[in-house]
């Protein structure tokens, strides 16, 4: 028999990555708020981002930084989106600061900025090579103090509740039973769709559950067939999750090397341009990785700024003070996803989307190295201010709901997967040929 249960809230937030937690801590107290996660709650992309975040650092550093994101973008980037994203950095930065957040100092207590791909300059706030980490944990405990933000873990979003074009809760399911969450509000925060490929640095159980909503429920989708391939994914012939060797490392002076121990491109070109390289050099050295070598970094500046990295590759056999590793290209990002404006409004009444599962033009063709957790935040915290302006004119509807296709999970995933590839190949069909057959 077919346990269903219902529950009314406010706003409903699917995901708690970085753009969730921050949607909810913009929401004013006397909202009723249910977080919700496939996984464990700190078990999102957001908490295994290494690099850092970007910020602009000083006023004259406003036209670099907004060239430097347009350009690795190839100009596809929403102008609007990118100078937003860029005035609002420092005020962002106070509040995660004002949350604990602990960014690496110098010794007379400024920020210690390093610099990534695509960079003209060191503009990016880091805490050791575990950036992700430190954020997502921080906003967590500030989450967990506020009395209006309850959570669920281990809960599937299976669909949305909707009537006509408007969005009216989801439809979850959690062991054996369904849940008709309704909600005046729903913001999907649920990631990219890594989950998806054979080799990826994300979560497997981030598969882009929104998007296949989204073509169910015919929600505008822009540039679903961006996704980006990180150039430096330590090599393992095992399945899984991947292991990210940060960007920053290149930053600090790491070099990609072929099979003869020579530097064959320039590590600080975009995320795209470094990732031709290396196909390239892959194909004439005959081998399914190139080496990363950190010879021109000091010992004492890995084993400080990198530890986790070091940790990892020595468990695995590779000391990086005395040895290059192997590395090669993984699927790591989407710069595409549900159409938004700059509030996270879908083309869906009631319905927003943040973070990577949104698309509101900031990356562009091609994101920007750490500009991902600052772009989270941003629009996260920017849809938790519209909502509460919004809410208040809003009643909670409860239409009915027909739960037939959503009862076999393995199938209802199977389709998912299907729907989300076949329309990147519709978009996309060289892409999806070389990344996506798999």
């Amino acid at each position: 028999m077919i346990k269903v249960r219902e529950e009314e809230f406010d706003v409903v937030v699917v995901g708690t990555g970085a753009a969730g937690l921050f949607a909810a801590l913009s929401m004013p107290d006397d909202l009723k708020v249910l977080m919700i996660t496939k996984d464990e709650i700190l078990n999102s992309d957001s908490y295994l981002a290494q690099g850092g975040i970007c910020v602009l650092k000083d006023p004259e550093d406003f036209d670099a930084f907004y060239e430097d994101t347009m350009k690795a973008g190839h100009y596809e980037n929403r102008e609007e989106s990118v100078k937003i994203m860029i005035e609002n950095s420092p005020r962002v930065i106070d509040r995660l600061v004002g949350y604990g957040v602990d960014f690496e100092r110098n010794s007379d207590g400024t920020f210690d900025y390093t610099r990534e791909g695509g960079h003209s300059t060191f503009r990016i706030l880091h805490h050791e090579d575990v950036t992700g980490k430190e954020i997502t944990t921080k906003l967590f405990e500030a989450v967990k103090k506020a009395d209006n933000i309850c959570f669920s873990e281990h809960t599937t979003m299976m669909d949305l509740i909707t009537e006509g074009e408007t969005c009216h809760g989801i439809v979850a399911k959690k062991d054996d039973e369904f849940v008709l969450i309704y909600a005046k509000e729903v913001i999907l925060a649920t990631g990219g769709i890594g989950g998806l490929f054979k080799y990826s640095t994300n979560w497997g159980h981030i598969t882009g559950d929104s998007f296949a909503l989204a073509l169910k429920h015919d929600i505008e989708l822009e540039n679903l067939n961006y996704i980006q391939i990180h150039p430096t994914i330590f090599y393992e012939d095992v399945p899984g999750r991947k292991f990210l060797i940060s960007e920053s490392v290149r930053g600090e002076g790491a070099i990609l090397i072929n099979k003869d121990g020579e530097r064959f491109t320039d590590e600080l070109e975009p995320r795209d341009v470094v990732t031709a390289a290396e196909k390239e050099q892959m194909k004439k050295d005959k081998l399914p990785y190139v080496r990363l070598s950190f010879e021109n970094i000091p010992k004492e500046e890995i084993l400080g700024h990198f530890p986790n990295i070091y940790q990892h590759c020595l468990e695995a056999g590779y000391d990086i003070t005395k040895e290059a590793i192997p590395v090669t290209p993984a699927q790591h990002y989407l710069m595409g996803g549900i159409h938004t404006d700059t509030y996270g409004r879908t083309s869906m009444k009631n319905l927003y989307a943040v973070g990577e599962t949104a698309c509101n033009g900031v990356h562009g063709a091609n994101r920007l190295a750490s500009n991902s957790l600052l772009e989270s935040l941003i629009f996260g915290e920017r849809a938790g201010y519209v909502i509460n302006e919004e809410i208040r004119s809003i009643s909670l509807d409860k239409p009915a709901v027909d739960l037939e296709g959503l009862m076999d999970e393995k199938k209802w995933a199977e389709n998912n997967k299907k729907m989300i590839m076949n329309e990147i190949k519709r978009r996309d069909k060289k892409f999806y040929d070389k990344w996506c057959n798999i």
